[in-house]
């Protein structure tokens, strides 16, 4: 496979994986793709005419919401806006549902409302940010991501998104400033070491994105999806042996042999550039 073709598929195969926690992958690594990008209907339980003898959900029951997949915390939240269109957390819990649903415009819009209420919230400025990258509009990231950034110098998370949405639109020497920043705030970060790792990835530089990602997996901070994402570039250069121990480790049985099949076929079928929008980097971001 040519470095060319082997960025495309590492783009486009990771791309899935970030989208989704891991709980609910399936393709590759989790969920099924047209499952994943059917949107959910508006609406999912029914609702009185009248607002005014409901209650918002108390702390408990937001608790146990936490717990449930993203369709079901979507329809959640979305009842809870409902009552109390004025609960920014709600509309931020919204969105990340929204967003892990790739339901990247509503996800957008959700953040949106919550900085309406709270212009300077900076949990909504990133969410906005992360949807708007989800979304391939990066640029309309980096606005809400710079003012993050300002309101706390150390705030790592903020500088290495920064860095994603820049690499997204193609301003790869600021994106790489950005990431040496977030790296010298956050020395050994794991998360942004990823980015950097599938940043090269994109530009073909396989050799170069694997050692990074070996690097993030083994500092203390790292993540199960950290660990999919180096098994993803091993088997995508034709070791599947050592993808498969990675998986195995990962994933329940029928993950991994769905996911196996489709590496042996990724890794021998050519595929045409990238275009620049299907780099969905979302959760691949810092945190």
């Amino acid at each position: 496979m040519s470095p060319k073709t082997l960025a495309f598929a590492t783009i486009a195969a990771v791309t899935l994986v970030s989208a989704l926690p891991v709980q609910a992958q399936i393709w590759p690594f989790g969920r099924d793709r047209e499952a994943a990008a059917t949107p959910a209907p508006a609406t999912q339980t029914a609702t009185p005419s009248t607002t005014s003898d409901r209650r918002v959900a108390s702390a408990e029951d937001r608790a146990r919401a936490a717990r449930l997949d993203p369709l079901s915390r979507a329809v959640f939240w979305a009842a809870e806006v409902s009552i109390a269109p004025e609960d920014v957390e709600a509309y931020l819990n919204l969105s990340q549902a929204q967003r892990e649903l790739r339901r990247y415009s509503e996800a957008a819009d959700s953040a949106h409302q919550a900085l309406l209420i709270a212009p300077n919230d900076r949990r909504a400025l990133m969410q906005l940010a992360r949807a708007k990258i989800s979304e391939g509009q990066a640029f309309y990231a980096i606005a809400p991501l710079e003012q993050a950034r300002s309101m706390d110098a150390r705030d790592w998370e903020a500088v290495s998104l920064l860095g994603v949405a820049l690499d997204q639109i193609h301003r790869r020497d600021e994106a790489r400033q950005a990431w040496a920043e977030a790296l010298a705030l956050s020395p050994d970060n794991p998360s942004v070491l990823t980015n950097m790792a599938l940043a090269m990835a994109a530009d073909g530089q396989t050799a170069d994105a694997e050692a990074l990602l070996r690097r993030a997996v083994a500092l203390p901070g790292s993540t199960p999806q950290m660990r999919l994402n180096l098994a993803l570039m091993i088997g995508l250069q034709g070791r599947a042996a050592e993808a498969e121990q990675i998986l195995r480790r990962e994933l329940p049985p029928e993950l991994v042999e769905q996911n196996l099949t489709w590496l042996r076929q990724a890794s021998s079928v050519s595929a045409p550039a990238a275009p620049a929008n299907t780099r969905n980097w979302d959760a691949l971001r810092a945190g």
